[in-house]
């Protein structure tokens, strides 16, 4: 018996050292992934991991198809609204579901886009599919008064397709600023407009097939409220 409170002790340091543990593998999870995780289980949202989107301040995005609209606010059902009509506008534009996806919440729109169908291989030259888009876009932002986040995001392999772009961070940057430069050519003020680029520094999953790859390699139109100008919204 003489030894037992060590057996004891040893157990209890075991425990304490799996509750830090836990609490640093908590902190180390985005806010928007644990926010998510609560409304699963207090019963207020279905947890779908494919909808959180790893880059958006959004607390927990949902699939379009998967909202409770008698659950939403005012914010919300607006834009799950805008989510609806850039569906049917790219539908109707017969561009690749396979190719896009929208998602909403309460802060915004966010409409996600693969490169390859936007831009030329390796390049920021906007290909007809991306004008139409873009058309797509300036349709919202001239019936909403919302501002646009675009973000541009390439993947490893694309500088070997040329294109003269010293890295993965000027051939990202240079779509997004297409994009804006293509919306500002169009009428929109330059004001509610920014452009921000991530290299290949935010895959959605890893580059192992093809499809993947195609999946990061992508650009992204994130449409919010003016009111909402804060750091999580570009990140």
């Amino acid at each position: 018996m003489s030894g037992s409170w060590k057996v004891a002790y040893a157990d209890f340091v075991t425990a304490m050292m799996a509750f830090f543990l836990l609490m640093w593998v908590l902190n180390m999870v985005p806010p928007e992934t644990k926010q998510g995780l609560a409304s699963y289980f207090s019963g207020e949202g279905t947890f779908d991991s494919s909808s959180v989107s790893p880059v958006s301040n959004n607390p927990f995005v949902q699939r379009t198809d998967k909202i409770d609209t008698l659950k939403m606010t005012e914010a919300e059902s607006s834009h799950y609204a805008i989510a609806q009509l850039l569906n049917k506008m790219l539908m109707a534009d017969a561009v690749p579901q396979s190719a896009t996806g929208v998602s909403a919440d309460d802060v915004g729109v966010l409409l996600r886009v693969n490169s390859s169908t936007t831009f030329l291989p390796g390049s920021a030259e906007l290909t007809d599919t991306g004008k139409k888009i873009l058309n797509d876009v300036l349709n919202i932002l001239q019936k909403y008064n919302l501002y646009l986040v675009v973000r541009g995001h390439a993947e490893p392999g694309e500088l070997k397709q040329g294109g003269g772009y010293a890295s993965n961070w000027e051939l990202s940057g240079a779509r997004a600023a297409a994009a804006v430069r293509y919306l500002v050519q169009h009428g929109v003020k330059a004001t509610r407009l920014r452009a921000v680029a991530y290299a290949d520094t935010r895959p959605l999953e890893p580059s192992l097939t093809p499809g993947s790859s195609a999946k990061n390699r992508r650009v992204e139109f994130y449409f919010h409220r003016p009111e909402v100008m804060s750091y999580g919204v570009v990140y």
